[in-house]
């Protein structure tokens, strides 16, 4: 059996268009992360033709959570006295993580 490669990246770190492309090339399988980096299960089958696709990745969620919740906030069919929250979801925890610029930036006014 193939040995596992992991692609080096902290747990809080995101997943990029480069790490995505290097697992696909790699395997077609479902990768995981185990606590130090993201696990190519090998077993072949990769493609290259990950390589062509924008992934569109976030590369800072908290900045785009809050970027969202101003646009709700602003936007004229969101009623002014309602609270607008900004949440990220956890894969590694199962939970979500409030993101405290967004629930600063969507208060009621």
């Amino acid at each position: 059996m193939e040995s596992q490669k992991t692609l080096s990246q902290k747990v809080c770190d995101h997943v990029t268009d480069e790490i995505i492309r290097a697992l696909l090339a790699s395997s077609l399988k479902t990768a995981s992360h185990d606590g130090k980096g993201r696990v190519d299960p090998g077993g072949g089958g990769g493609s290259r033709h990950a390589q062509y696709i924008d992934f569109i990745t976030i590369k800072n969620q908290e900045q785009s959570v809050a970027d969202d919740v101003e646009r709700l906030r602003r936007s004229p069919p969101v009623p002014r006295d309602i609270p607008v929250y900004g949440f990220i979801d956890s894969v590694e925890s199962g939970r979500l993580v409030e993101v405290p610029e967004a629930t600063k930036i969507g208060r009621p006014q």
